[in-house]
């Protein structure tokens, strides 16, 4: 059974990541790099509650929970977003993109796909 989103936020409503890691097996410094961020990002609360980290690490469960039921399982969807290229985003995979700031670019892919829209 995957993480639920609600479950990564914690009683102030900052994402925490220990459950996803778990599901996925990987380590916080792993996780850090696939999503364009520092290992101390994730690893400092001072770091891990900046308003840049939180926006990096929503964009990314949001990703991955859209994922999710076409891949099958959290962790499919987490081999999709490391190594999928997407064709119309310069065949770059969703890993890349959001680890140079272009989760939206990602999620409006994602959503056209989901409208019926042609990969």
């Amino acid at each position: 059974m995957s993480p639920d989103i609600n479950s990564a936020v914690d009683n102030e409503g900052f994402i925490i990541t220990d459950a996803l890691l778990d599901e996925l097996h990987i380590t916080k410094r792993e996780f850090a790099h696939a999503i364009g961020l520092s290992h101390n990002a994730i690893i400092r609360k001072d770091r891990l509650h900046a308003v840049s980290t939180q926006q990096r690490l929503r964009q990314t469960m949001e990703i991955l929970k859209r994922i999710e039921p076409w891949a099958g399982s959290i962790s499919a969807a987490w081999s999709w977003y490391r190594s999928y290229p997407i064709a119309p985003l310069g065949d770059f995979t969703a890993e890349e993109l959001v680890s140079h700031g272009r989760a939206d670019d990602v999620r409006a892919y994602l959503s056209h796909i989901a409208e019926g829209g042609y990969a």
